[in-house]
């Protein structure tokens, strides 16, 4: 009896240790939060937030049952126009004295085809936190300096009426929605 506790005991710790969780963090040397909007209805202004934090904590290998958390450091806003990027800072738009982050936590994933993912969850920008659902493509793992290394592109289409960012700027001057590519390689902790 004794034998069959310890083997039962060990096959439990074995069961729990190979489908532990496991934190990702991203490389920010190899990842980026890119966006673009519509300018008068017919040029695309493209721009990303230089600092960002992102993590992801996983159990299994595909990263069907991944939570993403991710805090982006808003004044790092960068549409290479200084001038422009300022105006994006300022009470305009971001109001970034008074809403410094932008923040997402993945809530739920659902499979959306092979290693396509629907992904919901809450995002906060300009102090308004609203649910939204971005499309997650989860381009595989390698091993790259001898740590594990997966890959994501997540995009989704938003409205900035709905985060109250610009609301002096009608839909005729810039769009009301806006387009969010994000690029990622996770570093396995």
């Amino acid at each position: 009896m004794k034998k069959f506790a310890l083997s039962l005991a060990a096959a439990v710790v074995l069961h729990a240790t190979a489908f532990a969780q496991a934190t990702w963090k991203a490389d920010p040397l190899h990842s980026r939060i890119g966006f673009s909007i519509t300018h008068l209805g017919i040029s695309e202004i493209t721009g990303a937030f230089n600092t960002f934090e992102v993590t992801i904590a996983s159990a299994r290998p595909d990263f069907s049952d991944a939570v993403f958390n991710l805090t982006v450091d808003v004044a790092s806003i960068d549409t290479a126009v200084q001038k422009r990027d300022d105006h994006l800072r300022s009470p305009d738009f971001f109001e970034v004295a008074q809403h410094p982050r932008m923040t997402f936590k993945s809530k739920t994933i659902t499979a959306a085809g092979k290693d396509r993912y629907k992904l919901a969850g809450d995002l906060t920008i300009h102090g308004v936190t609203k649910a939204i659902t971005a499309d997650l493509w989860y381009r595989g793992t390698t091993t790259n300096q001898g740590k594990a290394t997966a890959g994501f592109q997540l995009t989704a289409t938003l409205k900035r009426s709905d985060f109250k960012v610009g609301p002096k700027f009608p839909p005729p001057m810039i769009a009301d929605e806006f387009v969010v590519k994000a690029d990622g390689e996770f570093i396995k902790q």
